[in-house]
């Protein structure tokens, strides 16, 4: 009965977990799909984005290949060290993304860079990174971009013509700044002259005409090839959140600091509420207490409950034991065995078969009948439970009719 029952639990145990967690898990599914299925809508235009090795309609591989063609070697770093280390002397630095980095990390890149002749290219730089390298320069509101042309006397842009530019606006109070393609009153390209033995810098206000999308378009591919190819050694930083030097992981507020301090008493409120009714609905864990019932149940109507729990559980194993050890502790005492053996096969079988004697049950296997495995469907559980049945009325008969003398225990 053992290896049976421990051999059909488990199986009915999974199939219950399975019923009752498939809806979660279904859902759990669904919901992975829909956020796999977003990321991939919503990742096409922005993969490789100005990265020269991305040939994505917003990567810069053309540029770069531009750039080689005309004997400008690509250099691509990802951590400000890099950038500082590999920033030497008659070299331009391009930042792609200045603004994603810290206060330390501009400062640390600036100090390195600003008594080295060479060229520093910002794409698109707000305030923070405009006060470490350009303190003089404010930041406009941004404007659509569009074909403009230079307006200025900085070569570059006057050999190149019209180009798509636009974004980020910026004023100066450096009256040595060439200010060019003017849009709304303010320049998109900005180069403040270089210090002596240091570097210029060059402001610009959208990066769309180094796209790979744009760059034949007007005179967007003249003007990079001469922005960024004035020196032979180009360092192209691709600025990232996650590089190690970067400390803006512990600038960022907390969970608890991104809530309005109004929210935080409403939050607190709610925690507490939410404590009080888990404390009200909580059941007491101890044991149990008994309590006078308001009327009294049958015992058939109890019996019949039972069986119909057991049955809607398909839990003919548990069944079927408790049959099985009713049965034995009413025979025992009929027997002559102890209580403490009733449910000893080594001392309550041959109990059994000496009383029995030569009646017709003799022949029944006992063993399986007393101590045997589970029913394997209902039918049979109903079949069990006559046998047991007829066992014990055939021993209770004997014992009215025919009384024995039991051993003193």
């Amino acid at each position: 009965m053992t290896t049976a029952t421990a051999t059909a639990s488990p199986s009915r145990t999974a199939h219950r977990l399975w019923t009752r967690s498939r809806g979660i898990l279904l859902g759990l599914l669904l919901l992975v799909i829909g956020g796999l299925i977003l990321a991939a809508l919503r990742s096409d235009e922005q993969h490789g984005r100005l990265d020269p090795r991305s040939a994505d309609r917003t990567g810069s591989r053309a540029l770069a290949q531009l750039l080689a063609a005309h004997g400008v070697t690509t250099h691509i770093v990802t951590t400000s060290e890099e950038a500082a280390a590999a920033a030497g002397p008659h070299t331009t630095l391009l930042v792609t993304t200045p603004d994603v980095l810290t206060t330390d990390q501009l400062t640390g890149l600036h100090t390195a860079t600003a008594h080295l002749p060479g060229r520093t290219v910002l794409l698109t730089p707000g305030a923070t990174p405009l006060q470490v390298f350009a303190p003089t320069v404010q930041p406009q509101p941004q404007i659509g971009n569009a074909p403009r042309l230079p307006g200025c006397s900085l070569p570059p842009a006057r050999r190149a013509g019209d180009v798509l530019l636009g974004g980020i606006r910026y004023a100066t109070t450096a009256s040595a700044a060439d200010q060019c393609y003017d849009a709304g009153g303010y320049p998109t390209l900005l180069r403040l002259p270089a210090t002596p033995k240091g570097r210029d810098t060059i402001l610009l206000g959208s990066a769309d005409f180094l796209y790979n999308r744009h760059l034949a378009e007007h005179g967007n591919a003249s003007l990079a090839l001469q922005l960024l190819g004035a020196h032979k050694h180009l360092i192209w930083y691709l600025p990232s959140v996650s590089d190690p030097s970067s400390t803006a992981a512990d600038d960022q507020p907390g969970f608890f600091g991104l809530i309005p301090s109004g929210w935080r008493w409403a939050l607190l409120q709610l925690t507490l509420a939410a404590l009080c009714a888990a404390l009200w609905r909580a059941r007491r864990l101890g044991p149990l207490v008994p309590e006078r019932l308001p009327v009294t149940v049958p015992a058939a109507e109890t019996t019949e409950g039972h069986a119909r729990l057991y049955e809607q559980a398909h839990a003919r194993d548990r069944a079927s034991a408790v049959l099985r050890s009713a049965t034995r502790s009413r025979l025992a005492p009929l027997l002559g065995v102890p209580a403490a053996h009733a449910h000893t096969p080594d001392v309550l079988l041959p109990a059994v078969h000496t009383h029995l004697g030569a009646a017709s049950l003799a022949t029944t296997d006992l063993q399986a009948l007393l101590f045997g495995p589970a029913p394997a469907d209902d039918k049979a559980l109903v079949h069990l439970a006559d046998q047991l049945d007829t066992l014990e009325s055939s021993i209770v008969s004997q014992e009215r009719h025919a009384p024995r003398e039991h051993p003193d225990r």
